[in-house]
């Protein structure tokens, strides 16, 4: 039977885990969408490649699931790290340019705007599920 103060400890080393990959990620996600606004290179080529790594991270993951491979675990986390990020310069580079495309219709700005949001949003979640998982323990 575990200790009170053990339990304590286990909770405040996950609080701490938590907060230390939050900030990672929010760190991460600020430069990268920074970098994706501001970059004169045009990452559209990317999206297909970044798409495409994400439906074999949801593969990739799947098969895991059977396998249970601690390493196979950690590459899906490092390669899901990276497409993540690129993902964030990309949707942040293409609702720019979406934004100045629309010029100033307001009701197809206003769907845009969501949809990148939404867009943007998951890109974080994701993130940082993967920067928490390459964080944590592994037991």
């Amino acid at each position: 039977m575990r200790s009170a103060n053990s339990f304590t400890r286990d909770i405040g080393d996950g609080m701490l885990l938590m907060a230390k990959a939050f900030l990672t990620t929010a760190a991460a996600f600020g430069g990268l969408s920074l970098w994706g606004y501001t970059t004169k290179r045009d990452l559209t080529g990317f999206g297909t490649f970044l798409i495409m790594g994400v439906i074999g991270l949801v593969i990739a993951s799947i098969v895991n699931m059977f396998l249970q491979s601690s390493m196979m675990s950690f590459v899906i986390s490092v390669i899901g790290v990276l497409v993540f990020a690129g993902l964030v310069a990309f949707d942040t580079q293409r609702l720019k340019n979406m934004y100045y495309q629309l010029g100033g219709n307001e009701r197809a700005m206003s769907v845009a705007t969501t949809f990148g949001a939404l867009s943007l949003y998951i890109n974080f979640i994701n993130l940082f599920q993967f920067i928490l998982s390459l964080m944590s323990p592994r037991n």
